[in-house]
């Protein structure tokens, strides 16, 4: 049987134990990647150990704790902390998910945090999203129309159309969909991804846009929309409960109902 290892300067090493304050009695470790490109050496792990009588109850509430007290160099994204920007994506206990809306009583024992998975790692917690941000914007994100309005009137929308819009709209671009999908691990030079895809429907759903046959024509690619096998990582992965795969299955609708 063959066996295979990681290069030597890739496995992750054991790094730094950081204790609790004397005195601290309700105690939990997390254990924390550690890399940084620029340094030239290898990933590795970091325990430290929080108290939780002193500590707000999500895993972000634990990171700024950590970095504020025990070691300022940890890097991490963080913004809204009400899972509305983003921004704090990460791998938490082995699922994709936002660090300010997990609780950290719902994760048995030791806590493992680790960046979002197949992306490049710009340091720590750190995700570089320069391919992911420019997929986005390739299906053109926006209202395209082409006929005219009157000066200062709005395209209006009944609310029966503007319901076709739920669960599309939501999306906050975190990732933690893309990157739980092995589709878009094997395929993310070419396949969209969940994330994209579930944009791309947004505007093909809404009944202002003007441009469907264009957003499906740019669709139209063996990689770029038909690499989704419905595996349904993206749906169990979503901090905001939206279900990709279902739009994804939507924009084929589309496609398939073109050539018809």
């Amino acid at each position: 049987m063959a066996e295979f290892r990681l290069p030597k300067n890739s496995r992750i090493t054991k790094g730094q134990e950081h204790k609790a304050s004397p005195g601290a009695t309700r105690v939990k470790k997390f254990k924390i990647y550690r890399y940084d490109p620029d340094s030239g050496e290898n990933p590795r792990y970091d325990t430290f150990e929080v108290d939780l009588d002193d500590c707000g109850p999500m895993v972000l509430d634990a990171l700024i704790k950590i970095k504020g007290e025990q070691d300022s160099s940890l890097t991490f994204r963080r913004s809204c902390r009400e899972g509305i920007c983003g921004s704090c994506s990460m791998n938490i206990g082995g699922k994709n998910g936002l660090a300010c809306t997990t609780a950290i009583e719902d994760i048995k024992g030791e806590v493992q945090i680790t960046p979002l998975p197949h992306m490049d790692v710009i340091k720590d917690l750190v995700p570089d999203f320069t391919h992911f941000y420019a997929q986005y914007a390739s299906i053109k994100p926006w209202l395209q129309t082409v006929t005219t309005t009157p000066s200062g009137k709005e395209r209006l929308q009944s609310p029966k159309d503007r319901e076709k819009l739920d669960g599309l709209y939501e999306c906050i671009l975190c990732a933690c969909c893309s990157t739980s999908c092995p589709s878009y691990w094997w395929n993310s030079d070419k396949f969209l991804g969940p994330a994209i895809l579930l944009q791309a429907y947004r505007w093909l759903a809404d009944s202002r846009d003007e441009m469907t046959g264009e957003r499906l024509d740019q669709l139209e690619d063996p990689f770029r929309l038909y690499r989704c096998h419905t595996i349904m990582n993206c749906a169990n992965a979503c901090p905001k409960g939206l279900n990709p795969a279902k739009a994804i299955a939507e924009v084929k609708k589309l496609a398939a109902e073109r050539v018809l």
